[in-house]
């Protein structure tokens, strides 16, 4: 029987073994999409405890912060949510937590959080009921006195050489002005254009964003269409100078349904107006701001990231008590990859379609996507249209091996950007290392089963690609 968790946690070949100890551990990470914020890395912020770091809890505002898969499981072992993400005293909240991962087998979550505390720790236990007062111990006397942990301490004991923050438009992108003009910060954070505010126009808040957008570019209001397009054009080329490489979408899922820029303003003025607007209307103004932003990533070499295929905020109850993203949330079906193959195609018609990653949070459209890369990728790059990484509930051990098999399968594996954590912690970098384990074991699978040469110049340049190289190279960076 193997010992948990020990160096070689899911090496299960000595291929395996050799490509992870031998070329992937040491790499730097690129973090190219997380949500953490970047005022905590410029102030470099300490935290009080593992309870404040790993549940979060309420802003002064009312909103929530913390990690809404650790939320999920709590309620799943019927916790009371003063405990998830309450005013409850931080190690009986920590002790609810640690009795619901007790009963985490086969969660990727049990073995992230374990990842963490030998990571960021050196802790060589394990959380359970039995241990969490040992940690709570030894965990907060170092997040309160280790120099080494703070912030920017955690960023650098994992490794990290790049961040994509995700950052509204209308943001003023004053910490990362700061964090830039630190010479002490050594790692490179970026912002990400993040319009969805601006393109779902059927959403709730649109009008008073509308707004906001307007005072952002030093107008009083924006009257069209076509007004909101080079607001955020202007915005983006803002980000732009500040450094951003990648922009991301949010969608349900993605639209495809050309109209003219005078009917889109007519769905813009009567979206201001407060009326309800039809499908078409509301298809037809997405689809002119994703084809106007596509053109500006791709002059402006950003990339463009699009997730859908969430169906959000489904507990009503919760979602008035709490907001969005809060843990409501659940996987979609959607068929919509003939759309985007029609947005593509539209950007490709004139020679301005962006460096494109596809995510669909549905692991049952892995092979759509892997045969629609194939329809768009150009000598601009390799793997100019990717196949996103394993995302959200996909994130496990199978999810990421059935999206890298997928993609090996229809694609190019060895051209992969990679993994993101797309997380709000500081603690999450260790899932780059379970990634990294996973990549190799299947990799060392295939090698040691007589399906890919034992060629040492040749893996090391796909390990090495897929953990570090590729994405340094797609990014700019």
């Amino acid at each position: 029987m193997k010992a948990f968790m020990d160096k070689d946690f899911l090496l299960e070949t000595e291929t395996a073994k050799h490509l992870f100890h031998d070329y992937a551990e040491s790499l730097p990470l690129v973090d190219y999409h997380c949500h953490i914020p970047p005022q905590e890395i410029y102030e470099d912020r300490r935290f009080d405890d593992l309870a404040q770091v790993w549940l979060g809890g309420e802003n002064p505002d009312g909103t929530y912060f913390g990690d809404h898969y650790k939320w999920r499981l709590m309620r799943s072992n019927g916790v009371s949510e003063d405990y998830v993400t309450g005013s409850k005293p931080g190690l009986e909240r920590l002790e609810k937590f640690a009795e619901a991962v007790e009963l985490a087998i086969g969660n990727p979550m049990y073995h992230w959080c374990n990842l963490e505390l030998r990571k960021f720790f050196g802790y060589e236990g394990y959380l359970s009921p039995k241990s969490v007062k040992e940690i709570w111990d030894v965990t907060g006397e170092k997040l309160r006195h280790d120099p080494d942990l703070t912030v920017r301490g955690l960023i650098r004991k994992a490794n990290v050489a790049f961040i994509g923050t995700t950052d509204d438009p209308i943001d003023s992108l004053e910490w990362h002005e700061k964090i830039a003009n630190d010479p002490t910060i050594t790692f490179q954070v970026c912002p990400s254009f993040r319009p969805d505010k601006a393109v779902n126009i059927n959403k709730a808040g649109f009008a008073e964003y509308m707004g906001k957008l307007a005072t952002s570019v030093g107008k009083e209001a924006l009257t069209s269409a076509q007004e909101v397009c080079d607001a955020l054009v202007e915005r983006l080329e803002f980000f732009a100078k500040m450094g951003c490489r990648a922009s991301d979408h949010g969608l349900d899922y993605v639209p495809f349904r050309t109209c003219t820029m005078e009917e889109a303003d007519a769905a813009f003025r009567k979206a201001m107006a407060g009326e309800e607007l039809t499908l078409a209307e509301i298809e037809g103004y997405q689809t002119t701001l994703l084809l106007h932003l596509g053109r500006a990533y791709h002059r402006l070499g950003i990339v463009m990231q699009l997730h859908y295929s969430c169906l959000r905020n489904n507990n009503e109850r919760m979602f008035r008590r709490m907001g969005a993203d809060t843990g409501f949330d659940m996987i979609a079906q959607n068929t919509c990859g003939g759309s985007i193959a029609q947005l593509l195609s539209a950007l490709d018609l004139t020679e301005e379609c962006p460096k494109t990653i596809l995510y669909s949070l549905n692991p049952a459209d892995n092979a759509q996507l892997g045969t629609l890369l194939g329809c768009f990728q150009s000598d601009e790059i390799p793997g100019k249209i990717q196949h996103g990484s394993a995302w959200w509930f996909n994130d496990t051990k199978t999810g990421m091996e059935e999206q890298m098999k997928s993609l090996a399968s229809l694609g190019l594996l060895g051209n992969f950007v990679g993994m993101l954590t797309d997380s709000r912690s500081f603690l999450s970098y260790a899932r780059h290392d379970y990634f990294r384990r996973i990549l190799c074991n299947l990799i060392g699978h295939w090698v040691e089963n007589g399906e890919y040469p034992n060629d040492e110049e040749a893996l090391k340049k796909i390990v090495e690609g897929i953990c570090y190289n590729n994405a340094t190279r797609y990014f700019n960076l």
